[in-house]
């Protein structure tokens, strides 16, 4: 990411600023009564043409933080409509990149956290929600000339299955004790981001769902991959081999996406056997009683790009 920067003698500045943790809750009302409420964790950095301040103590080119939290405030205000987090990250970043003569580039991240609608005899309820682990998170980067950049994701989906996982050949020397195995338990915490194609503001699309079609149909595919079908399964030979595939389903599924990042720790259930000298065999593992642990944890994570050709 490009920073606003200046030589001075045989140093380089480069800079930004910004907030960060301005956090915000939204409530939408329907005329039926119904409510929808988000909540968003807010970042922003500004690149700027503040460098007197660096070098003279000369502010006048300063955005104060305290304003970017403020405008968080106003501009959530402003959305008297239901919008996607994506949508309301570039409202700010455009804002900050057309009020203000000094800024040139506006960079805008948003953690999303999941509350869900809950239901109650059968019936979901109007104004009532309880909270979810996973979150929704987006990165949008505007420059005044308009050049727009989004990146969208998922973070803290854990994801578990109990059998159709293995792992074998991998290099075995004198170190080794994993045994190879057919076998065993897969659980992960998936990170996941996806950057859209377009790349300006104009090119935003117009449809008002967008947004919120594509975070829950690129969580569908990522998990409808990983778990495969309901009553089979499908096998895994690797965390890698499975990374690949559901960042490969993305891709193919979503044109209009360039690249797919995935982070996918192994979080490792232990077998449980239990013995003693008196009792060998006080409990016997048959891949049914796990020592659930999180440190430390295997850790596989890759991307995948679309490449164009320039011919």
């Amino acid at each position: 990411m490009a920073e606003e920067g200046a030589i001075i003698g045989r140093v380089k500045l480069e800079q930004r600023h910004g907030k960060e943790r301005v956090r915000v809750g939204r409530v939408w009302k329907d005329s039926d009564g119904t409510h929808h409420f988000v909540e968003w964790n807010v970042g922003i950095r500004l690149l700027s043409d503040c460098l007197p301040a660096y070098f003279t103590g000369d502010n006048s080119n300063i955005v104060a933080t305290d304003t970017m939290k403020n405008t968080v405030y106003v501009k959530a205000k402003e959305c008297s409509e239901r919008i996607p987090v994506e949508i309301f990250a570039i409202k700010l970043a455009k804002h900050f990149t057309t009020f203000y003569q000094p800024v040139t580039t506006a960079i805008v991240n948003i953690v999303e956290k999941q509350w869900e609608r809950v239901s109650v005899d059968g019936l979901l309820h109007k104004h009532g929600f309880q909270f979810g682990s996973e979150e929704h998170t987006t990165e949008v980067v505007v420059k005044k000339c308009g050049a727009l950049q989004v990146t969208s994701g998922i973070g803290k989906l854990r994801l578990l299955k109990t059998t159709q996982s293995g792992f074998e050949g991998f290099i075995r020397d004198k170190y080794t004790i994993l045994p190879e195995t057919q076998e065993r338990l897969l659980g992960t915490e998936v990170t996941a981001s996806w950057r859209y194609a377009f790349k300006s503001l104009q090119n935003i699309p117009v449809q008002p769902l967008y947004f919120f079609d594509s975070h829950m149909g690129v969580k569908k595919v990522l998990v409808d991959t990983f778990f495969g079908p309901p009553k089979m399964g499908v096998y895994s030979p690797s965390v890698q081999y499975t990374l690949f595939e559901m960042a490969k389903a993305v891709l193919q599924r979503f044109c209009d996406l360039s690249s797919v990042d995935l982070k996918m720790p192994n979080i490792h259930f232990l077998p449980v056997n239990l013995s003693s000298k008196d009792n060998p065999v006080i409990v016997k593992f048959e891949d049914d009683v796990y020592l659930p642990t999180d440190e430390p944890h295997g850790a596989i994570e890759a991307s995948l790009s679309r490449i164009h050709s320039k011919m």
